[in-house]
């Protein structure tokens, strides 16, 4: 009864330790999100999305910064998505066990970790200094190189659980190697590809450091991406350490707008992998 009474004690003591950690996260991010509800939404109005950012006591709004951050963004994920998948995919399927399979894995597992303001600085030195200038396109790849780990893993294990009798099959049927894997392989991985891609948009849509070095900012709209291009995360940075009460309001915004829209695209990315996986 005593060794009984133990082990029921441990397990109690483990349950209720997880569902209170559970509880403390879950409050956390409630706390989170009534911070940015309460400060932002006051100041969410047409003019955040139709002007640019003001000068201290002006009429402005975020529009240079909202679409700098889209577009940076989405050539950010599809450099990020590309490689990832095509590297993810090489590490399951042709080289994971070699020499070079187990040094890519290290590399992998090394950007996976590398603070992001280091990646900013390698960014600096090989795209910004050499051209004297900043711009939107350092910037993208900057947020290319902290996303393309994460699809990279992402991708390699969601491959790996897929059955090997769906490799049998198709080989069996005298299709080649590479066109099982693009028609069959990644059809029945697409939702955790998904996944990984969102999980990339997520790291990368509030990263400050790596822009700072690359792509600068700058107070008006601009669709060229070999200039200096604004950002939600700069421009939030810039803002809330401002004086200014309508700056710091601005920045409210901002943050706000960043967590719904990743929150959304993460709650439309889990219908539509739902949605494939029935």
């Amino acid at each position: 009864m005593t060794r009984i009474f133990k082990r029921r004690l441990a397990n109690g003591i483990f349950i209720t330790l997880c569902t209170l950690s559970t509880i403390i996260a879950l409050g956390m991010l409630a706390l989170i999100l009534r911070s940015l509800i309460v400060n932002g939404i006051g100041g969410l109005h047409l003019s955040v999305f139709t002007l640019d950012q003001p000068s201290p006591g002006a009429t402005g709004g975020l529009r240079n910064a909202i679409i700098g951050s889209v577009l940076m963004c989405f050539i950010a994920m599809i450099i990020a998505v590309i490689l990832g998948i095509l590297a993810g995919t090489w590490l399951s399927e042709y080289g994971g066990n070699s020499r070079y399979g187990s040094l890519v894995h290290f590399l992998n597992d090394v950007l996976l970790s590398v603070p992001s303001i280091l990646v900013g600085l390698f960014i600096y030195e090989i795209m910004v200094r050499p051209f004297h200038g900043f711009s939107g396109l350092a910037g993208s790849v900057a947020l290319a190189l902290l996303a393309m780990p994460i699809v990279t893993r992402t991708t390699e294990d969601m491959l790996q659980l897929q059955p090997d009798t769906l490799r049998e099959a198709g080989v069996g049927l005298g299709a080649s190697q590479g066109f099982v894997i693009r028609s069959i392989i990644w059809k029945a991985a697409a939702p955790g590809l998904l996944t990984g891609g969102l999980l990339g948009f997520a790291r990368i849509s509030g990263e400050t450091a790596p822009l700072l070095f690359t792509a600068l900012g700058k107070q008006f709209m601009t669709l060229n991406i070999t200039e200096p291009m604004g950002s939600l995360p700069t421009t939030i940075f810039q803002f809330a350490m401002s004086a200014y009460d309508d700056w710091r309001s601005l920045a409210w915004v901002g943050a706000l707008l960043i967590a719904m829209a990743v929150l959304t695209i993460n709650i439309v990315g889990r219908v539509i992998a739902e949605g494939k996986g029935k």
